[in-house]
C-alpha cells in the first residue's frame, strides 16, 4: 500500500513525500493509522485520525464518528470503528482512500492499495505483526512546522555552529566523556598477572593512546580468562590495525597468534619495553647505545661494559659471549619531535593547537611543548601517548631483530 502526504497546516507539499507499507489481513485501520503516523514522524498523538473511503464511509473512533454523523458533506453513511475494522476486509487491490491526521491541521494523505498482493516473507524477510513501511522517499515536515526545538515561527533561525558536530567527524563519544585509563592500575594488574583486574581497568575506558601498553597483558588475560578476554583482544587487534603506528602491526600479529594458540613468530624474551623504549630514545646519557641480554631480556647502558664506571661486580663482559648480547644505537630526537607534532595535530581546541604548533618550532621545543601541555592539563594524555609510541618503536626494533616480547 502506497501513502503520499498531500499537505497539512494549509500548505500543499510538492514533491510529495511517501511511504510504501505491507499491510496484512489481521491489521485494523487503527494499526495502519499508527504505522503511518510513525512513518511520518508524528510525535504528538493527542489528535484524532480519520479515513474516508471511496464510497464516502468514514473510519474513525466512536466519539469522532458521533460528531461527524451530522455532516452536510458526502453521502449519509454509517461510520466504521477504526479500532476493529480490518483493512483487508473492507478494501481490495486497486482501491484509493484518504487518511487525515489531526483534524485541526489536516495532514491529508492519499492512500492506494497495489494491484498485486505481496508475500511479506519474500519481500521483507519477516511476517510483521503490524503494518510495516519498507520503502520511502521525500522530506517529512514537522507536524507543527517547527524547524528547531524552541521555534515560535516568528524569530530567525539560530546561527549555524562554526564547527561540524563531533558525531559527524567520528569524535563521539569525546574524550571528556569516556573515563580515562588508569595506567598505574594497568601496570599493577599486568605485574601481578591479575586478569580480572586487567580486564576491569581496560573495559569502559579511553584506551586508544595506550594500546601498546595494554597489549603487554593480553596473553595473560587470554590464558586465565579466555571467554572474557577474547572480545578485548579482538578490539585491541582491530584498533592496532587501524592506527598503524610503529610496532602496531607486530603487536597485532602477536595478539592474533595468542588468539589462534600458535607460537609467536620469533625468539620470545621477557623484555621490559618501557625500559627499552626509554633507553633507545634518550634515557641513556652515558654512551651512544646499549645492550639487550638475549638470555634474561635485561637492558643495559653501553657503559655497563666499563668496570671503571659501574664497578667490577656490575660490569658485563660482552666479548666473553658475544651471541648473548644485542647492541642498539641511541636514536636521535626526531622521533620525539614527531610525537609532539602528531599530538599537536590531534588537538581539537584551535587555540591549544596553535600554541603547541608555535611551541615545537625551533630550539627549546621540548621544554616549551611540555610547558603548554601541562599548563593546559594535557600532561596525562601526553604521557600515555608518548609512552605508547616509544614502546611501539621498541617492539618494532626487537621484531626487526627476530625477537618477540612474551
Amino acid at each position: 500500500m502506497t501513502v503520499e502526504l498531500l499537505g497539512g497546516r494549509g500548505d500543499e507539499l510538492w514533491p510529495r513525500p511517501g511511504r510504501t507499507f505491507a499491510v496484512g489481513p489481521a491489521h485494523t485501520f487503527l494499526d495502519f493509522a499508527t504505522a503511518v503516523n510513525d512513518a511520518f514522524a508524528r510525535w504528538d498523538r493527542s489528535h484524532s485520525s480519520m479515513f474516508v473511503l471511496a464510497d464516502g464511509r468514514m473510519v474513525t473512533d466512536v466519539h469522532m464518528a458521533a460528531e461527524m454523523s451530522g455532516s452536510i458533506h458526502g453521502p449519509i453513511t454509517e461510520p466504521l470503528d477504526i479500532a476493529s475494522a480490518k483493512v483487508a476486509a473492507i478494501l481490495k487491490p486497486g482501491d484509493e482512500f484518504q487518511f487525515t491526521f489531526d483534524l485541526g491541521d489536516d495532514w491529508v494523505h492519499h492512500c492506494a492499495i497495489g494491484a498485486d498482493k505481496v508475500d511479506p516473507v519474500q519481500v521483507l524477510g519477516i511476517k510483521p505483526p503490524k503494518p510495516l513501511p519498507y520503502w520511502g522517499w521525500g522530506d517529512i515536515p514537522d507536524q507543527y512546522g517547527r524547524r528547531w526545538a524552541d521555534d515560535d515561527r516568528q524569530g530567525a533561525a539560530p546561527a549555524r555552529p562554526d564547527q561540524p558536530h563531533p558525531m559527524l567527524q567520528g569524535r563521539w563519544p569525546g574524550r571528556g566523556q569516556v573515563p580515562a585509563l588508569d595506567r598505574t592500575e594497568l601496570r599493577a594488574a599486568i605485574a601481578t598477572a591479575d586478569s580480572a583486574r586487567f580486564l576491569a581497568v581496560v573495559t569502559g575506558h579511553d584506551i586508544d593512546d595506550a594500546l601498546q601498553q595494554i597489549g603487554t597483558g593480553i596473553a595473560m588475560a587470554l590464558q586465565q580468562r579466555r571467554k572474557q578476554a577474547e572480545p578485548v583482544a579482538l578490539s585491541i587487534l582491530n584498533r592496532l590495525t587501524s592506527r598503524a603506528s610503529a610496532g602496531d602491526a607486530v603487536l597485532a600479529d602477536d595478539i592474533l597468534a595468542h588468539l589462534r594458540g600458535v607460537p609467536l613468530a620469533g625468539r620470545v624474551l621477557p623484555i621490559d619495553l618501557d625500559m627499552l623504549g626509554d633507553a633507545l630514545e634518550g634515557a641513556l646519557v652515558e654512551s651512544s647505545g646499549g645492550y639487550v641480554d638475549l638470555i634474561t631480556g635485561e637492558v643495559y647502558d653501553g657503559s655497563a661494559t666499563d668496570a671503571d664506571v659501574v664497578g667490577d661486580d656490575m660490569a658485563i663482559n660482552v666479548e666473553e659471549d658475544p651471541d648473548r648480547w644485542l647492541w642498539f644505537d641511541r636514536a636521535d630526537s626526531q622521533s620525539g619531535w614527531r610525537d609532539m607534532a602528531t599530538f599537536t595535530e590531534r588537538q581539537h581546541d584551535e587555540n591549544v593547537r596553535e600554541r603547541l604548533e608555535r611551541a615545537i618550532e625551533g630550539k627549546g621545543a621540548f621544554s616549551r611543548f611540555r610547558d603548554v601541555v601541562y599548563g593546559e592539563g594535557l600532561g596525562d594524555r601526553w604521557n600515555a601517548f608518548s609512552t605508547d609510541r616509544r614502546i611501539g618503536r621498541a617492539r618494532e626494533f626487537l621484531a626487526d631483530n627476530g625477537i618477540r616480547v612474551g
